[in-house]
């Protein structure tokens, strides 16, 4: 059996906007805990992290997944920590030359913060899978996806599904930020390219369709038994929303 390492890397310096990263590693580890492949995976954390610190835990765990928690600063790059733990902004180049040395065993990479896109498209030079972050993404929308993505590995599903699940996990909290989230890919990684698990033809359009239909379930009942008009058009537009998305999906 193969065991992936994911290592969880987190930078909130000193000057910059505090964040819930203590939240969203605990998400993912409650996901990652409670699926059905649990033993497949291996997380490892480093906060505070400074620029050697990933240096040195990339050689000290040999990931196939990072997870980066933090800020971003566009195409400054992302917000580490100096030695005195103030922001050190590492721009994209930088990254990208670091985790090319890793790239025979480097499947995936998740930048959880703002304006993580440009640092993502580097990467992606090297990385077969790159997520970034096209825009500002709030606290709750950044923990939302990383719980989504990481129920999706556990399941033993694709990347590419993990990633459409956790832009999912946003939306079905009500956070209208599930556009946030972009998926790159290397040059010459098909579709689906690496996973988790082969999965049947269409099955990762159900579990989303089925999702979407829980949702759907969900808003019905709500609606009715409310009886405050205003509340209830909003019912009608996300069950008409809900109704519409599940159409598309093929339900």
């Amino acid at each position: 059996m193969t065991i992936k390492t994911i290592l969880f890397l987190a930078a909130n310096p000193l000057d910059t906007t505090h964040l819930r990263l203590d939240q969203e590693f605990r998400e993912i580890q409650v996901e990652l805990e409670r699926s059905k492949r649990r033993e497949q995976f291996k997380l490892e954390q480093r906060w505070a992290v400074r620029l050697i610190d990933i240096r040195r835990a990339m050689l000290d765990f040999n990931p196939q997944i990072i997870h980066f928690a933090g800020h971003g600063g566009g195409e400054k790059g992302l917000a580490f920590e100096d030695e005195s733990g103030y922001a050190k902004l590492i721009d994209g180049d930088t990254l990208a030359s670091l985790f090319e040395l890793f790239a025979g065993s480097l499947e995936c990479i998740v930048l959880n913060g703002c304006y993580t896109q440009i640092q993502a498209e580097a990467i992606a030079q090297h990385i077969p899978y790159v997520v970034g972050m096209d825009k500002a993404i709030g606290d709750k929308a950044a923990i939302e996806f990383a719980a989504g993505f990481y129920s999706a590995l556990g399941a033993g599903k694709s990347y590419e599904f993990a990633y459409k699940l956790g832009c999912t996990a946003i939306n079905l909290s009500g956070i209208p930020e599930n556009l946030t989230p972009k998926l790159h890919k290397k040059e010459g990684v098909k579709l689906d390219g690496i996973q988790t698990e082969q999965p049947a033809k269409n099955d990762d359009n159900f579990a989303v369709i089925r999702i979407w239909k829980e949702k759907l379930a969900f808003l019905q009942n709500e609606e009715a038994i409310t009886a405050n008009p205003a509340q209830k058009f909003e019912l009608e537009q996300q069950i008409k929303e809900c109704k519409q998305k599940i159409k598309e999906l093929g339900g």
